[in-house]
């Protein structure tokens, strides 16, 4: 145990330091000291996410950072920057710190350049204007506002972390870090080089079974997650954060007004399915039903964005407007050129020159009005010393894009109350609404990073401490006379146990690190790859070998796991076989291979997971797709005593009259199908529900000729007919082999029990119907069955209800104690007759006397 111990110690990782100590004397007098502890810790790291709240001094910093490192390392260094923010570093800071700093727009220019601080756009770089070769040369790359990858493209993260990977010194600058989207964080975290995003996601966060990319972190994990972040980066809302002094750094009042627009004309649609006229307009959180909204509204948005503008109070002001559509963006530039003049729009096509030029000249007060999206200058830009006033011509849900453009104006140094107008229609409530819980929660978010700065400062020992103490668990034990649960890590647990003492070993593995069940580094899935998964693997299999009696069988239940294009460079997802891995450990610790049964899934439902399977890709391209995942259920035996005939030692007994040969047959073979007359047909099922069409089907299926012809023919009829479902699969093929299940329901688990109770649901509940097929064929009545990692005790609450004793491990204590009670309440119903038990008994009496 002293090794395994040592293991699960070497789990505890935070972000290395990779950079380099620097004498502060060296930095520039005028580095404030928020300024200097950042600096220092940043190099410090060599990699970090600097996320500085609006005017701390972003740009002061990362100025500084390239010094320090060109000094010592030598080479070129490179500032990549969103429009209208270079004159920042070429004109203002770099001139005050004594650096000469050069805007290049490719190799040539920045090869040709009479200093080695370069600057470019974010989007040159993503453009290809500048060779992988020669990103790949630099000494150091600074992101500044590195949120703007967000509106630049989604596969621009990717491309850069691509491109930059072997940049010794990167580092992120951004002052809004998504607080809903924890993939951003995750994506930072890959393009530093700390963690591969794929890591990230499944060590700490939960996926949703509906829909791919929906992530919810796990709230046991939630803490130890911000203390991983704050490994790699570093989060200021003032300097009073670091202990330091906020006068100057009071943020103005910023006051927001909410217009709803009553006007325009009603958006009356007609529903194709149902055939029915929706007469209000509703966006109903539909993106395509918002993009509508915003169309139909534009006329009326705009004559009111004019009334606000040309107030007694506003007319005379600088104002900011903020639109999402070209469209506002030409009713715009024709209302206000008839009411105002001086009117400027930056927009998407122009040339990159005048969209900086004209987004510098409003930065200067050179004139009153700029019109522009917030994904083109709602990064970076410094609107406060001219404008205090912001107008958003409309909504939508990109919180992120919205509060940046905010702080286009509310800013430290801004000498007046910031006013934001929104305009809003009453379709578009429920977008004010998610608008404004992504305020709140980017607020909470900020005070959480503050509040860990303040707890444990930029020294992260005192955070491993933290950490560290989740490592390890106090043995409890529930017990009844045919169950045990134990909570416990399984390994430390099946080390008490007497050898050759289980009958049967059933159990649901973890899928490597595809989820994390408990905030312990005993968890088998805090691992950061599949091989350390099995390293640890590699010290239970010989304790499940030992326990189990000569003879026995130990079945697992396991599934292959997807591999995402993104994070192994192919661009398309592949299969990982887990299920040869876990075959493959199984046999390293002793076991003997017997074969696998398949159990079917539902692939509408897993492309709803994943986007692994759709159609509309298989139509591009079919080379791309592959099959559905089913899941498994591996057989592994110990060898016996007596190899002469090979019995167990204790042997699975079955009589002749319960277990028929027709049976038996029927049951090792890999597949059966009987004879019939014909499917059903279209015009059988067109008018009847979709229960009763999949009952129907489900029959038909399994006691008629299958024709695979007649089988497409009526999904596409269902399809047709609008009433094929793409959330779920109505008409699966179906088999009644023991070799392949294809009519395990997946609603029968405990985490039914666990909804009616209110009670915590299980990530990966293990279904009823394979856990009754394992322990019927692989046990005798009696028999110990154990499950190593026990959840909410599935298998041995089945086993209690199937007349066998049940021994369950679990290290979450949540599941622990639910499963305990299920037990509990299985041997109660056990041991209690029944109504007609008592009848029976009385019957034989009766006929005695």
């Amino acid at each position: 145990m002293e090794n395994y111990t040592e293991f699960l110690g070497s789990k505890i990782k935070l972000a290395p330091d990779a950079g380099f100590d620097v004498d502060v004397a060296t930095l520039h007098p005028s580095s404030l000291p928020h300024q200097i502890d950042t600096i220092v810790w940043a190099l410090k790291k060599g990699s970090a996410l600097i996320g500085s709240s609006f005017g701390l001094g972003k740009t002061h910093t990362q100025i500084e950072l390239l010094k320090a490192i060109r000094t010592q390392q030598g080479g070129y260094v490179l500032i990549v920057c969103p429009l209208g923010v270079k004159h920042q570093f070429t004109e203002e800071d770099g001139p005050r710190l004594g650096v000469q700093i050069q805007y290049v727009r490719n190799d040539g220019e920045a090869l040709a350049s009479q200093t080695p601080y370069l600057i470019t756009n974010y989007e040159r770089v993503r453009d290809g204007h500048f060779s992988p070769k020669f990103l790949a040369s630099l000494t150091a790359v600074t992101l500044d506002e590195g949120s703007v990858l967000r509106s630049i493209g989604t596969d621009t993260y990717q491309q850069f972390t691509s491109l930059l990977k072997s940049v010794p010194f990167r580092f992120v600058c951004t002052a809004t870090p998504a607080p809903n989207k924890y993939k951003e964080l995750i994506h930072y975290a890959e393009f530093l080089g700390v963690m591969d995003s794929g890591q990230a996601l499944t060590r700490w966060f939960k996926r949703d079974a509906q829909k791919a990319g929906n992530l919810t972190i796990h709230p046991q994990h939630e803490a130890d997650f911000w203390l991983w972040v704050s490994s790699w980066a570093l989060f200021l809302t003032k300097p009073s954060d670091l202990g330091y002094s906020d006068a100057g750094y009071d943020l103005p009042e910023l006051e927001v007004h909410w217009h709803l627009i009553t006007e325009g004309e009603a958006d009356v649609r007609v529903d194709k399915r149902s055939g029915q006229s929706e007469v209000f307009a509703s966006t109903g959180g539909n993106l395509p039903a918002a993009a509508r909204e915003k169309k139909r509204s534009i006329v009326a948005r705009v004559d009111k964005a004019l009334q606000i503008i040309l107030t007694p109070e506003g007319y005379q002001d600088h104002w900011l407007i903020w639109h999402h559509l070209e469209d506002e963006r030409r009713a715009l530039e024709t209302t206000f050129a008839e009411a105002t003049g001086g009117f400027h729009s930056v927009y998407g096509s122009q040339n990159l020159e005048l969209r900086e030029q004209l987004i510098v000249g409003f930065s200067h007060g050179e004139y009153q009005y700029l019109a522009t999206k917030p994904e083109i200058a709602g990064s970076g830009c410094n609107f406060q010393r001219h404008c205090h006033l912001n107008l958003f011509l409309g909504i939508d849900y990109r919180f992120e894009d919205f509060i940046q453009a905010v702080h286009r104006t509310h800013r430290f140094q801004q000498q007046h109350p910031v006013q934001v107008h929104i305009l809003y229609t009453v379709a578009e409530e429920p977008i004010r609404k998610e608008l404004e819980a992504k305020w709140q929660r980017h607020n909470e978010l900020m005070e959480t990073m503050s509040g860990i700065i303040k707890t444990y400062g930029l020294s992260h020992q005192a955070a491993k401490a933290r950490l560290t103490r989740s490592m390890g668990v106090q043995r409890e034990v529930a017990a009844g006379k045919r169950y045990t649960c134990v909570h416990n890590d399984c390994v430390a647990e099946l080390a008490t146990m007497a050898d050759n003492s289980v009958d049967l070993i059933h159990t649901s593995i973890p899928f490597g690190n595809h989820y994390e069940y408990s905030a312990s580094y005993n968890d088998f899935g805090h691992n950061e790859s599949n091989e350390r998964f099995f390293e640890q693997f590699a010290y239970l299999v010989p304790e499940l070998l030992r326990v189990l009696k000569p003879g026995r069988v130990a079945a697992i239940h396991v599934k292959d796991r997807i591999r995402y294009g993104s994070v192994t460079g192919n661009g398309f997802m592949t299969v990982e076989r887990f299920s040869d891995q876990t075959s493959d450990a199984f046999e390293k610790g002793g076991f003997l291979f017997m074969g696998r049964n398949t159990i079917l899934t539902d692939v509408v439902r897993e492309n709803n997971q994943t986007y692994r399977l759709g159609w509309s890709e298989q139509c591009k391209d079919g080379s791309k797709m592959s099959y559905g995942m089913p899941e498994y259920v591996l057989l592994f035996r110990k060898l016996p005593t007596d190899l002469s005939n090979a019995y167990a030692d204790e042997p699975v007994v079955k009589s002749k009259e319960e277990y028929s040969r027709g049976r038996w047959q029927l049951d090792a073979h890999a597949f059966w199908r009987s004879s019939g007359d014909r499917l059903l047909s279209p015009q059988d099922i067109r008018n009847k529900g979709l229960d009763v069409i999949g009952k129907w089907f489900k029959q038909r299926n399994l006691h008629n000729v299958y024709d695979f012809s007649e089988h497409v023919r009526l999904s596409e009829q269902l399809d047709e007919a609008g009433r094929l479902s793409s959330s779920y699969m109505m008409l699966p093929p179906q088999s009644y082999s023991d070799m392949v299940w294809s009519d395990v329901v997946y609603m029968r688990t405990l985490n039914g029990e666990q909804f009616k109770r209110n009670a915590q649901n299980h990530i990966c509940p293990l279904p009823f119907d394979i856990v009754d097929r394992v322990i019927q064929r692989w046990s005798n009545p009696n028999d110990l069955v154990l499950d190593p990692f026990g959840g909410l005790m599935t298998v041995p609450y089945r086993a209690v209800t199937l007349g066998r004793r049940g021994y369950g491990i679990e290290l979450k204590q949540e599941y622990w104690q639910a499963g305990q009670v299920y037990c509990r309440e299985a041997e109660y119903k056990a041991s209690v007759p029944s109504l007609f038990d008592l009848l029976d008994a009385e019957t034989p009496r009766k006929e005695a006397a």
